[in-house]
Formats: structure tokens, C-alpha cells, sequence
């Protein structure tokens, strides 16, 4: 029996509905999804080291991965303290800073009164209703704030289990997904999974480098600048840029608000100067060289993927849809009907012009 050809709008229908359906079924199980991508990720990363204890050290497989993963937990941990001495150096400074804001306010009252007109008594009247709604709010998500610590530590507990496991059933989760498609298919199939692994081992590598290289330029920055907190602004800000064009900008405005309240609108100045010349080397020098090159996507298509990814997981999806994007590239490249696909989420091939020689007879 011959395959059916559906005319164009039918496909065109049937695609639009698989890829709501696609997205239903993300956001619906995103509790499932998210831990398990992330732990794909690291046991991506791991795998290396997993691989080295097993083969050179002769370590079982369950030691070796159970290892591997305790020293990932014990890294993550030295740098969680590191990050909660700086917050709390910075939060001993609270009551300065909420001295430095009172001023501003002020200030900013009596600009209000002569300009606007509006008198001080107007305005303490309205940041009261203000502050009484903001309490109330905060009031009603105090329970919602817990629920998410919550959430976050069995986010966190779960992704260490699934890493273990999927280090050590690594060669059971492969020959389940080479069987899932038939005997011919299976050469292509092994081929995208090298090459998947490969490519997000390359990309956290290169991400956890881009984070090292500008969480130490901006801290030597600040430093220089004579910022306080410097060390935790430049970790904040490393941070933050993991997010592709969005976390920079946050960043600098946290370290402008941050820089505002301690010092004078000049080092505010340097900051927001010295923030743009540390994005623009890291979007056209470093991000490119280390990590762009891993992934092979157009700025465009990230920016879709960190919006969609947002709008789906939150912050997490913001992280893990760029290299699940880039393994969409990779699966597009080898099925046939979807190349035109893996041309649009990859860059675009420029022909260098050929130079034309002057033969003199």
C-alpha cells in the first residue's frame, strides 16, 4: 500500500497541533522534565570523570559514578558557602543602605513637591497605601515562598539521583534508544547521540569557562572602580549571564541600583561604562570562541529559545532549552523532510569571496 500525501494545509494543520500538543505535554509534566534535563547535563559533564575512575583507577561502576557524583555535590557546595559569606557581608550593611535609600527618597520628595506640586502629605499618604498593599502581598506569598525553598531542594535532590543513575545505566539508556528505531537507522541514531554528547559536554565546559573568565574580570573591575562588594557583584554578574542577552542587563542594573546607594552618579556611571565594555568583549570575543561554537545558533533562534523556554519552566527553562535546541539542530540535520529546520537554528554560512588573480602574460 502506497503512502497517502496529505495536501498542504493538512500538514500544515496536523503540525501546528503536534506542536501544541508538544508544549502542552512540557509545561504539564515541566516538574518531570526540568530535573531530568538537568541531570542529562550533568551527568554529560560527569561522564568524563566517571569514565576515567572506571577505566584507569579500575573502580566499579557503581563507586565511580556514586563518586563523580559526590564530588560534583561537594563543588556545588564549596561555592553555595563562598556565594552565603559574601551575601552575608553584604547583608550586615543593610541598615547603611536603608539609610543611603531613605535619603534618596527624600530627596526625590522634595523634588516632587517643587516640580509637581505635589505635596509631601500626598505622597506619605500614597507610599502607605503602597507599602500596606505591598505587606499584604507578601503576607499571602509568605507560604508560597516556602513551597518554593521546597520545591527548589527536591529539585535539587532529584537531580542528583537521576545523575547517578543515569551514569550508572548509561549503556542500558543507549541500547534502549538505539532499539527504538530500526536495524538501518540505528548507525545514524548512535551518531546523533556521539555527537549530542560531545556537544553539551562542550557547551557547559565552555559555559562554566565563560563564567569563571567574567566573574573574574568584573570583580578585578569593581575592585579597580573602588565598587563595594565588588567580589559579589562580579559573582552575581557571572551568574547572570548564563542567561544568552537578558542577564546582563540585569545584572547591571542590580549593580547600578547596588553602586547608586553606597557611592556618588559618577560610579554609577563607571559601573554601567565598564558592564557594557565586558558584554561587548563577551558577546563578540569570548561567548562566540568558547561556547557559541559548541551549539552553532543564530542569535535569533536563542533569544526564541530563552523566551520559550522562560515561558514554559521559568528560570530554569531560560538555561536548558539552548542546548535542547541545539540537539533539535543535530536530530534535524539527519531526518529527511527536516533539513530546511536545522537551517534556520543554525548560523549562517557566509562564502568567503574567492580573490581574483592577475595572471600577467
Amino acid at each position: 500500500m502506497g503512502t497517502v500525501k496529505l495536501p498542504f494545509y493538512a500538514r500544515l494543520a496536523l503540525t501546528l497541533l503536534a506542536v501544541v500538543l508538544v508544549f502542552f505535554i512540557l509545561s504539564a509534566a515541566s516538574r518531570i522534565f526540568i530535573p531530568l534535563i538537568f541531570a542529562l547535563l550533568v551527568s554529560i559533564l560527569l561522564y568524563p570523570l566517571t569514565k576515567f575512575l572506571e577505566t584507569k583507577l579500575h573502580f566499579g561502576r557503581v563507586w565511580a559514578a556514586l563518586l563523580s557524583v559526590i564530588l560534583f555535590v561537594a563543588a556545588m557546595a564549596g561555592f553555595i558557602y563562598f556565594l552565603t559569606i559574601q551575601i552575608v557581608s553584604f547583608s550586615s550593611d543593610v541598615p547603611l543602605l536603608r539609610k543611603r535609600f531613605i535619603e534618596m527618597f527624600d530627596s526625590l520628595q522634595n523634588w516632587m513637591s517643587y516640580k509637581m506640586h505635589i505635596t509631601s502629605l500626598q505622597q506619605s499618604e500614597y507610599m502607605d497605601k503602597s507599602v500596606n498593599s505591598m505587606l499584604e502581598n507578601l503576607a499571602h506569598s509568605a507560604s508560597n515562598v516556602l513551597l518554593s525553598l521546597t520545591g527548589l531542594l527536591l529539585l535539587v535532590i532529584f537531580v542528583v539521583i537521576f545523575t547517578f543513575f543515569m551514569l550508572y545505566h548509561r549503556r542500558l539508556l543507549k541500547r534502549f534508544a538505539l532499539h527504538l528505531f530500526s536495524p538501518p537507522n540505528r548507525d545514524k541514531v548512535n551518531e546523533v547521540i556521539l555527537q549530542t554528547k560531545s556537544m553539551i559536554n562542550a557547551y557547559v565546559q565552555g559555559l562554566v569557562v565563560e563564567m569563571l573568565l567574567i566573574g573574574i574580570v568584573t570583580s578585578t573591575m569593581f575592585m579597580v572602580m573602588g565598587v563595594p562588594y565588588a567580589l559579589l557583584l562580579g559573582v552575581m554578574t557571572a551568574l547572570l549571564n548564563v542567561i544568552p542577552y537578558l542577564g546582563i542587563y540585569t545584572a547591571a542594573a542590580i549593580s547600578m541600583l547596588v553602586t547608586f546607594a553606597n557611592s556618588s552618579g559618577n560610579k554609577v556611571l563607571e559601573v554601567a561604562i565598564g558592564l557594557t565594555i565586558v558584554h561587548l568583549l563577551d558577546a563578540n570575543v569570548l561567548f562566540p570562541r568558547i561556547v557559541g561554537g559548541r551549539v552553532k545558533m543564530n542569535p535569533f533562534i536563542t533569544i526564541i529559545a530563552v523566551i520559550v523556554g522562560e515561558f514554559l519552566w521559568g528560570i530554569p527553562g531560560m538555561f536548558l532549552f539552548i542546548p535542547m535546541a541545539g540537539i533539535m539542530k543535530l536530530v534535524c540535520e539527519r531526518v529527511v523532510g527536516l533539513e530546511a529546520w536545522a537551517l534556520l537554528i543554525g548560523v549562517e554560512d557566509v562564502e568567503k569571496p574567492k580573490r581574483k588573480v592577475n595572471i600577467k602574460e
